[in-house]
């Protein structure tokens, strides 16, 4: 025990010494709230500019239609043809022309009209004058079938359907996406983690074989002993880092926006995702009742268990994963031979975070999503997207959590014991490429 506490504390001190790893701890932040800043800033610019476009309206059946807003203005063009009208948008630098011509049909007119522009016009501009084509000729074919204005303003009026639990709790919609979100947020760090810090134990490993050091430590230690000091003391480096990047980041950040006077909502608006369901609480949001019960659901998301939970399986986890990466580098003599082994590694963490993402969104307890937070190598991601609906009723059953946890410490035993054969013969085998064949030879050792 005395030499594993010795090991952990000679790869904690080698990583957090080094001067690469000190650079980039305190560069980091300071790169990462720049961007956000860069962000803002440019989102804050694009907003500015506007849209102008041109409208060359000859016709009877379009008056108020074309309402300027804060991305788009409408300019109306009178008393000119079609050769000047396209001369004066080129001229005054406008983003098109829309050419409405005059016809006694509104079907006539709308099929021969026309958007000029310099380039192929963006697919949210032609979407926006669709939409107003489809809501007047929908409205005028009403109307000849005997339907008026307000019979139609009143048949197009939007519809919001409530939903409510069995208990008379109101529900948000879109809350369960932002749910999955927020458990994928906990796996994709936990994901981040496994490859940057287990990559990390591989080029260790590497490193000290390369320079013959291993075979001056392997003869007072075990190898077992050394393949988890190298894990757990670069595993401690790696906690001591994110947790410097996450407080500095913090109050540079907080620093900045009191300094420039940002506003926070800036920077809300850079870092949204165009995901149907989050821009459903969007819309809904505007209404108070709404938001109060999105307030209220976000609050009453088990934070406390889900912390909890996300320290279990990212323990487990990056065990799991960096026992695969020590082994990987006692079996190669440079990171170039690391290539076949390090994908199939992979793998499974990003199948955990596609796959996990369309199965929780759609049916969190469906067979795939179960499956998938049962399974020891994507476990760790997946069911925390679960876990973030709660435990026991209405959330995972209590069974398939301890299951799940179960089998992620079987798995580490068994893959603890596999690398540990591999490592303790590869360690010391040097000038030949290992392939999977000579891999499973090693375990029979």
């Amino acid at each position: 025990m005395t030499k594993l506490l010795l090991i952990i504390k000679r790869e904690y001190l080698a990583k957090v010494r080094n001067k690469s790893f000190v650079v980039m701890t305190f560069l980091s932040p300071i790169l990462l709230v720049a961007m956000v800043i860069l962000i803002a800033f440019l989102t804050k610019l694009n907003d500015r500019e506007k849209t102008i476009i041109a409208v060359l309206n000859e016709s009877d059946y379009f008056g108020n239609e074309f309402v300027t807003t804060e991305s788009t203005s409408y300019i109306n063009f009178k008393n000119m043809g079609i050769q000047s009208a396209i001369d004066s948008t080129l001229s005054l630098g406008y983003y098109g022309l829309l050419s409405i011509p005059n016809d006694d049909s509104l079907e006539k007119i709308a099929s021969n009209t026309f958007f000029y522009s310099k380039e192929a016009p963006s697919t949210l501009v032609i979407n926006k004058l669709e939409k107003i084509f489809e809501v007047r000729l929908e409205q005028r074919r009403l109307q000849e079938l005997g339907v008026s204005k307000k019979d139609f303003e009143e048949i197009g009026s939007s519809f919001s359907l409530r939903t409510s639990t069995f208990s008379g709790e109101l529900n948000v919609k879109g809350f369960n996406e932002i749910r999955a979100f927020i458990g994928g947020a906990f796996g994709y760090l936990i994901m981040m983690f496994i490859i940057i810090y287990g990559g990390f134990v591989m080029r260790s490993v590497i490193e000290e074989k390369t320079s013959r050091i291993i075979e001056v430590i392997i003869s007072s230690v075990k190898p077992f002993q050394l393949m988890m000091g190298k894990i757990i003391g670069t595993s401690l480096a790696g906690i001591t880092q994110f947790v410097i990047w996450i407080l500095s980041a913090s109050l540079l950040l907080t620093i900045i926006i009191m300094v420039f006077d940002i506003e926070p909502a800036s920077l809300n608006s850079a870092s949204q995702m165009a995901n149907n369901g989050l821009s459903e609480v969007a819309n809904i949001s505007a209404m108070n009742e709404k938001m109060m019960a999105l307030g209220t659901e976000i609050y009453k998301i088990p934070w406390v268990m889900l912390i909890t939970f996300f320290l279990v399986y990212f323990l487990l986890g990056y065990l799991i994963y960096s026992s695969i990466y020590a082994a990987i580098g006692a079996a190669v003599d440079n990171e170039t031979d690391t290539q076949q082994f390090v994908f199939p590694v992979i793998l499974p963490l990003m199948l955990a975070i596609y796959v996990g993402f369309f199965s929780v969104f759609n049916n969190p307890h469906g067979p795939i999503a179960v499956a998938f937070s049962l399974f020891p190598l994507t476990s760790p991601i997946v069911m925390l997207m679960r876990l973030s609906s709660g435990l026991g009723e209405g959330g995972v059953p209590i069974w398939q959590l301890v299951v799940s946890i179960l089998l992620l410490i079987v798995t580490f035993m068994g893959i603890v014991w596999f690398a540990a054969k591999i490592y303790r013969v590869g360690i010391l085998m040097y000038g030949k490429k290992p392939t999977y064949k000579e891999l499973y030879k090693w375990l029979k050792y």
